[in-house]
């Protein structure tokens, strides 16, 4: 069979990638065409573009880049054409996806949805463009399927695909066990600082990260970063403040580390799932953050830790909320607040029970071939 499958940032190559190898397993002259990411790639997939010529955050950034954006969705629409696939399978990404959903369906093929667009939150109008143009969605939060039922549409809760990802046996692994020598770290405890994977996230939030280094001079701090953003996004911000970075995956320094400072997205998720105590933090374009909070109503947390558990479980630092005082005061919390750290990581417990078994990427490519097969 031929799939079509489009992911545009980071979590979403990750998760792809995954459902690529169990669809592979069930069909093992599967053919994969892809926009995604290096891990889509590893899994065999061909390569149209890569999320980095994506992934646009916040409403303005969007709109100064409306020219890129159509223009990828032309290039989308053509190449989708020329394959013919069996089944087109849509990754998050929702103000791409499902116009290409539209698109894709209007032109009698396929579609599948994996990981629901957050309409819970906001834009609670698209669900109309879903039922209309989605033949089958699979939503990985637990609230998300009885959302979905209360607005008449029946879909797929297959748990979230980061069990698929996070190995259950993480702190025993050698890159995790050598990782302080390998990246040549002194014996002070570590804070790690994952400042997102978008050029706009790290220029909005990596430079009040930093200024907490010389706060807590008993820590040493690194930076994870993304193989896919060129090194002096890093360096004009890093040349001020010589700490050490890492590339690629950010579990191993997770693992390692006395707790983490995280920007909103999944790696609050994966700094979870982990068990290392953090504090999530925002901060975006001001039109960006104001467009926001008149779009959004009835939601009471941005980290997925919360979302999930309904309750405040990590704390999170929005826009202006993220300073110095705040930040330094958190940071105190997660690093020598031994009640607070403990309280955390229980509830870290119970929100890892509440994400399914940890086959995910099996369900979904089970609905996968079942709606080629209907």
């Amino acid at each position: 069979m031929k799939y079509y499958i489009i992911a545009g940032e980071a979590s979403g190559d990750l998760h792809a990638s995954n459902l690529m190898k169990a669809l592979r397993e069930r069909d093992p002259q599967a053919d994969f065409r892809c926009w995604g990411g290096d891990l889509m790639e590893a899994a065999g997939g061909d390569m149209v573009k890569h999320y980095k010529e994506l992934a646009f955050m916040g409403f303005w950034e969007v709109f100064t880049h409306l020219n890129t954006i159509t223009r990828n969705l032309r290039i989308c629409q053509v190449d989708l054409l020329l394959y013919e696939p069996d089944v087109v399978i849509l990754v998050d990404y929702p103000g791409f996806n499902l116009r290409i959903a539209r698109f894709a369906k209007e032109n009698g093929y396929k579609v599948v949805y994996y990981i629901s667009p957050q309409i819970w939150a906001w834009k609670k109008g698209r669900i109309k463009k879903i039922k209309k143009y989605v033949d089958e969605m699979m939503v990985i939060l637990p609230f998300e399927k009885d959302f979905y039922a209360k607005n008449g549409m029946e879909v797929h809760y297959v748990g979230h695909p980061l069990l698929d990802a996070v190995d259950k046996d993480l702190h025993q692994r050698e890159d995790v066990l050598n990782f302080r020598e390998v990246n040549a770290l002194d014996e002070r405890e570590i804070i790690a600082l994952l400042p997102g994977s978008r050029k706009q996230e790290v220029t909005a939030i990596l430079p009040q990260m930093l200024k907490m280094v010389p706060l807590f001079p008993q820590f040493q701090f690194v930076v994870s970063t993304v193989d896919w953003q060129p090194k002096e996004l890093y360096d004009k911000y890093l040349k001020k403040c010589p700490i050490k970075t890492v590339s690629g995956s950010a579990y191993p320094l997770l693992a390692n580390a006395k707790a983490a400072i995280v920007a909103s997205g999944t790696a609050t998720l994966e700094t979870a799932m982990i068990g290392t105590p953090q504090v999530v933090c925002y901060a975006g374009s001001e039109i960006s953050y104001l467009i926001a909070k008149q779009l959004v109503h009835g939601i009471r947390f941005i980290s997925l830790v919360n979302l999930i558990m309904d309750e405040k479980v990590v704390t999170e630092l929005i826009q202006h909320d993220y300073d110095t005082p705040h930040l330094r005061e958190e940071l105190c919390l997660i690093t020598e607040d031994e009640a607070n750290i403990a309280t955390m990581r229980e509830r870290y417990k119970t929100l890892h029970t509440l994400l399914g078994d940890g086959s995910a990427s099996a369900k979904a490519a089970d609905v996968v071939i079942q709606t080629l097969n209907n």
